[in-house]
């Protein structure tokens, strides 16, 4: 009985010790916030018109995808040392394009319009990334200047796309994609989960993730052991510049309108928190991608308990910014020494020599 209470305990020390858990600690504690607020928040419920299941879970879970696959992209960047700055602008540019070409065709009840805007946006938003990891990784320039440029001309080729004007499409073979449900699970959820867990499988099932790894801690090494950083840079910005097409594709897809102003606007941070926030180190290496589906998670639930809580917008980001400091202060190592070393009993001899 000892050993096995011995065993959960020393179980629940390393899962404390994973930077991750705090980022679930959070979420915990934001939906007890709600739960205090309104005791039926986490209720799901079945629509009896349709069938489908509601609640503010699912809400928060839907919020949560535009938001998963920009953090996924942005961990495997970050893993190599670098940053992505254009996912923001990138969804815009996969917005535009998927409205632009559903109105073109104008067949409100076509899939193949619909999978050809879908191939398009994610199409299009691939190549920025690789033109991303062209720059970073053949041309030598920064990651943060190159993204940083893509960002600001992103929007641009938005703009250039859409004329300028903010664009509505109908579609209901696209719509489904972001408002669909299957066995009462909205489709976005199903789906967003669903390229996690495979590009999850395609790093760490097979050597790439080590790669990545490898070129984030020492990229001159990493290419004396053989490995090619340029092909593996490229391939990496180019999945995130894909995954943001992707989120811009459900941003879009749940209005049917891209606003190429506010479409993904910042989001580009949210997805450097989620990342952090997760665990992975800006200085690039060893990443977690269940890190970032956690940090994901939590701004989605953070976003909607400003709303939930009526929090006026003024002071939401100011909310936002002391709820994330105080979990990078939690999963700080040098935050937790010191108040480890303050709980230590202090030495008898140092209290008499105090004395």
């Amino acid at each position: 009985m000892a050993d096995s209470q011995r065993g959960v305990l020393s179980t629940l020390q390393e899962i404390i010790k994973k930077p991750y858990s705090w980022g679930i600690v959070a979420i915990i504690a934001l939906l007890c916030i709600n739960v205090l607020q309104d005791p039926g928040y986490l209720a799901i419920s079945v629509n009896q018109v349709n069938g489908n299941l509601v609640g503010n879970v699912l809400d928060i879970l839907r919020a949560a995808a535009p938001i998963l696959m920009i953090a996924v992209g942005m961990c495997l960047v970050i893993a190599t040392s670098g940053i992505d700055l254009s996912v923001g602008s990138v969804m815009a540019v996969g917005g535009a394009v998927s409205m632009e070409v559903l109105r073109g065709i104008g067949q409100t009840d076509s899939m193949g319009a619909a999978l050809a805007a879908l191939g398009l946006a994610i199409g299009l938003s691939a190549l920025l990334g690789m033109a991303n990891g062209f720059l970073v990784a053949v041309v030598r320039l920064q990651p943060f200047i190159t993204t940083l440029i893509m960002m600001m001309a992103g929007r641009g080729i938005a703009r250039v796309i859409t004329g300028g004007q903010n664009t509505a499409a109908s579609n209901d073979q696209f719509r489904w994609i972001a408002n669909g449900y299957v066995f009462g699970l909205p489709v976005i959820v199903i789906i967003a989960f669903a390229i996690v867990i495979l590009v999850a499988l395609i790093v760490r099932k097979t050597a790439l993730g080590l790669m990545i790894e490898a070129i984030g801690i020492n990229e001159t090494a990493s290419r004396m052991a053989g490995i090619k950083p340029r092909g593996l840079l490229i391939t990496v910005y180019a999945i995130s510049g894909a995954l943001a097409g992707m989120g811009g594709v459900f941003a879009t897809a749940t209005v049917m309108t891209v606003d190429v102003s506010r479409t993904g606007y910042l989001l580009e941070l949210d997805a450097i928190l989620a990342v952090v926030i997760g665990g992975t180190a800006l200085a690039g290496g060893k990443f977690s991608l269940g890190g970032a589906v956690v940090g994901a998670l939590l701004i989605a639930t953070l976003d909607k308990t400003v709303v939930f809580l009526g929090i006026p917008s003024s002071a939401t980001p100011a909310f936002k910014a002391a709820i994330i400091i105080i979990i990078c202060l939690a999963q700080s190592t040098r935050v937790r020494e010191y108040f480890a070393a303050r709980r230590r009993p202090v030495p008898t001899r140092a209290k008499e020599r105090a004395a």
